[in-house]
């Protein structure tokens, strides 16, 4: 660390160990008593400032997606890979301690105008993983924390109804998948929790599911729920129960041949097959089902703020989404009080 004159002014040159290399900043003073005192109070600044390693982002991509194969979905892996991906294509492969937000918030201005989903996506899931490399000791602050996401509308989500789904069900010769639908219609769980529910997660006396983050797998906002069974739920999973249960049993309720995890590629292909069999619209997926499962209960009445708790929602803006049903439903009630002249 050293102070240099350069047009007349004093220039502070260090090294900085979390981008790996010298940098240079200017003191504002053509005064040497000014620079000695900016170079001490520099100093003490330096030497408050907690150390943070050094890494560049591919680096820490791989060490973070390592991190998160053990927990996160083959899905959620990818989505990870191509945000850091369309990130290095934008800024290069730079240490990942010289990210701030002037440059992150062109990266997702930019993007923004080029695609509006893809740009939400990757600020997500880099947001994340940028509070993991805080834990990591990679970063003192998040870079994307004062950067704010463009709004996108919200579309209203697709859903389908019972006879829909009876439709769907009767395209395929697969009894897995038929039970998976019919799971995921009734209790509005993502396909990656349905595919990680275990039978010591079920409760046949109280007739409660547990959605629990386990040693492999964690849900989406890292906390657990309940969702009660209805008696068709019920019914579909005595029947599938193995005939001998018991509260450590580990078994996946939804399994391949051989004990293995369904692959949620392989589920939504095959989902995805059927309804295009149904002849049914092609935007529906797998996840409409949870959106279906939400759709109805609102339909029937049951407040938004009930509906978050079961799907897991962090906040009740991501379930306003479905308000609009309410407000139909309102509609509806008060034309009920209609009286003919």
């Amino acid at each position: 660390m050293y102070l240099f004159k350069r047009n007349g002014y004093y220039q502070l040159a260090y090294f900085n160990e979390a981008e790996n290399r010298f940098k240079r900043i200017s003191t504002n003073t053509k005064l040497r008593y000014e620079a000695l005192s900016f170079l001490s109070d520099f100093k003490r600044k330096l030497k408050e400032k907690p150390k943070v390693e050094f890494i560049i982002l591919s680096h820490f991509r791989d060490e973070y997606i390592l991190h998160l194969s053990k927990t996160h979905s083959k899905k959620y892996l990818i989505s990870v890979k191509l945000s850091f991906k369309m990130l290095i294509e934008f800024l290069g492969d730079i240490p990942l301690a010289s990210l701030d937000n002037r440059i992150l918030d062109k990266f997702v201005t930019i993007t923004f105008g080029r695609t509006k989903a893809g740009a939400g996506l990757y600020y997500r899931t880099l947001k994340a993983s940028f509070s993991k490399a805080i834990d990591w000791k990679y970063l003192n602050e998040n870079p994307l924390k004062q950067v704010k996401m463009p709004k996108i509308p919200k579309a209203i989500p697709q859903f389908i109804n019972s006879s829909e789904l009876e439709l769907i069900l009767s395209k395929t010769e697969i009894e897995d998948l038929k039970d998976l639908c019919f799971f995921a219609f009734q209790t509005g769980m993502r396909l990656g929790e349905i595919l990680n529910l275990r039978w010591n997660s079920v409760d046949f006396i109280e007739k409660l599911i547990t959605v629990a983050n386990t040693e492999t797998f964690t849900t989406k906002n890292k906390k657990e729920r309940i969702i009660p069974m209805n008696n068709g739920l019920f019914d579909m999973l005595n029947r599938r129960k193995p005939k001998i249960i018991s509260f450590t049993n580990s078994d996946f309720v939804f399994q391949e041949t051989f004990g293995n995890k369904y692959d949620e590629g392989y589920v939504s292909k095959k989902f995805k097959e059927a309804v295009r069999s149904a002849k049914l619209n092609d935007k529906i997926h797998f996840h409409t089902l949870r959106h279906s499962f939400a759709s109805n209960l609102v339909q029937r009445g049951v407040s938004l703020y009930v509906v978050k708790e079961l799907l897991g929602h962090e906040s009740i803006q991501t379930t306003q989404i479905y308000s609009h049903l309410q407000k139909e439903n309102l509609s509806e009630a008060i034309a009920l009080m209609n009286v003919a002249n």
